[in-house]
């Protein structure tokens, strides 16, 4: 029996993460790595690919709608070109990221294979069996597939298989209106498809502060996008190659048909043939596996972090909890992250990120909320450049003024979002933001704004009052 210090079930972003703290602790580690190719789902069918995409079709969709009535410009677009081109991308960045990070690692080896667990402390792999004084589950997640009659009779698409497309579909339907179906949406739009997007919920991202969502659902209206929320989808049917769609808004029935269906509504953790029981393992009702703050399951000797814990299914997140959870794992387990400091982001454009405690979650810790938003409109940066989509909202503690959350659509909010981020996760007030001097003109202004928004009236302002 092959034995290690460590065995890694996965090879995301959270596989990688343990595999590098492994090594830098001197352990021994195996990473066993089955289904997507090394790397995971960011970088194979998620954040890298859908980036890439995600700006080509900005480019092509933008260009022909200039802000500026100086430019006259037009250009052109190859589908079939952008995802070979990004293909391309994907093996180079795997090489680099990936595969020849872990040639870097001596202690660590890789084997690829479904595992799946044949005791407490050992796995098999094709017929080999493995054993570890600790193991590590980060099998992550895939689309979750949902109890909708008739839709395992049709061919659909999910961020896997939309990539390998070839040939730009006329028209699509999208089923979710969380980041990944916004994403995919915005994207097939902006290089011609024509899309609708159906949401069950009252509002798209129903995760996210309902005017932050209704201004991105604006915006993409605005470029043709079709959305419909508080739908129920009663069937799905195919006729002449076409997705026939039956839902149900209010007291009526309503038929939508396209050339392509996009499932983007949930995911599901990759846990049921991992043989979890044998090892001792609980999972909740949904599969993902239960474990406590540091990420230790039932199993005193099996850690899980990432998508298949269902806590935050983000890259970052997942390689912060695979590095907690090895470190905890051969030292005394204290690590842990405080979720509240965790931002996020959705890469539409304009962007939406966020930060901490909504308006709604404010209300039910302190049954009260202190909250301000302020339009694009107030941001000098966005008069400069013709630039009117995008709010800033702010929630602060009701008693000493704290930043507790905060929340932005505009160009470029992921990258506005870490000042928020430093504020949120050390305690800062809006009086440190407003006394922080910010470059002139900017968007990142908004988050000073927003701030000063809760001591003035900022629509009697002028650029430079502190």
């Amino acid at each position: 029996m092959n034995k290690y210090d460590l065995i890694i079930i996965g090879g995301g972003s959270a596989a990688f993460a343990a595999a590098t703290k492994a090594s830098d602790m001197g352990r021994t580690a195996l990473m066993i790595n089955g289904g997507l190719p090394i790397g995971g789902t960011c970088m194979n069918v998620g954040c890298m690919p859908s980036k890439h995409l995600l700006t080509v079709g900005d480019e092509f969709f933008y260009s022909q709608r200039p802000r500026f009535k100086a430019l006259r410009t037009q250009s052109e677009v190859s589908f079939g070109t952008a995802m070979q081109e990004v293909n391309d991308m994907i093996a180079r960045v795997r090489q680099q990221n990936y595969v020849d990070v872990l040639k870097g690692l001596e202690d660590v080896t890789l084997v690829e294979g479904m595992a799946r667990f044949t005791g407490r402390n050992n796995v098999e792999v094709a017929g080999e069996t493995y054993e570890a004084d600790k193991i590590l589950v980060a099998t992550g997640s895939s689309t979750r597939v949902l109890p909708i009659p008739g839709l395992n009779k049709v061919r659909w698409l999910n961020n896997v298989t939309a990539l390998t497309l070839r040939e730009l579909p006329k028209s699509m339907i999208v089923i979710g209106g969380g980041p990944l179906g916004l994403e995919f949406a915005q994207m097939f739009a902006h290089f011609g498809s024509k899309v609708t997007l159906l949401e069950a919920a009252d509002h798209i991202l129903p995760r996210q502060e309902p005017d932050i969502a209704a201004e991105l659902r604006r915006c993409l209206e605005e470029e043709g996008i079709i959305i419909l929320t508080g739908v129920v989808i009663e069937k799905i049917t195919e006729r002449d190659y076409r997705k026939m769609v039956t839902l149900r808004m209010g007291d009526g029935l309503e038929e939508i048909a396209a050339d392509e269906l996009l499932l983007a509504a949930g995911i599901q953790p990759n846990t049921a043939d991992l043989n979890l029981d044998v090892a001792g393992i609980k999972m909740n009702k949904n599969g993902f596996i239960l474990v406590n703050q540091y990420y230790q399951t039932d199993n005193p000797g099996v850690f899980a972090a990432g998508d298949c814990i269902g806590k935050m299914a983000l890259e970052p997140v997942a390689a912060k909890e695979g590095a907690l959870a090895t470190e905890n794992a051969f030292t005394a387990p204290v690590r842990t992250i405080n979720y509240d400091h965790i931002p996020s982001a959705v890469f539409t454009n304009p962007q939406v990120a966020s930060v901490g405690l909504t308006e709604e979650e404010e209300m039910r810790r302190f049954n009260t909320c202190l909250c301000r938003t302020i339009g694009m409109n107030m941001v000098p940066r966005a008069s400069a450049v013709n630039e009117t989509r995008g709010v800033f909202k702010m929630a602060v503690h009701p008693r000493n003024q704290k930043i507790l959350g905060v929340h932005i659509v505009a160009p470029d909010a992921a990258d506005l979002i870490h000042e928020a981020t430093l504020a949120v996760k050390h305690g800062l007030t809006i009086d440190d933001i407003i006394d922080t001097v910010h470059v002139f003109p900017t968007f990142s202004e908004g988050i000073k704004r927003v701030a000063q928004s809760f001591t003035r009236d900022i629509s009697k302002m002028s650029c430079c009052v502190e």
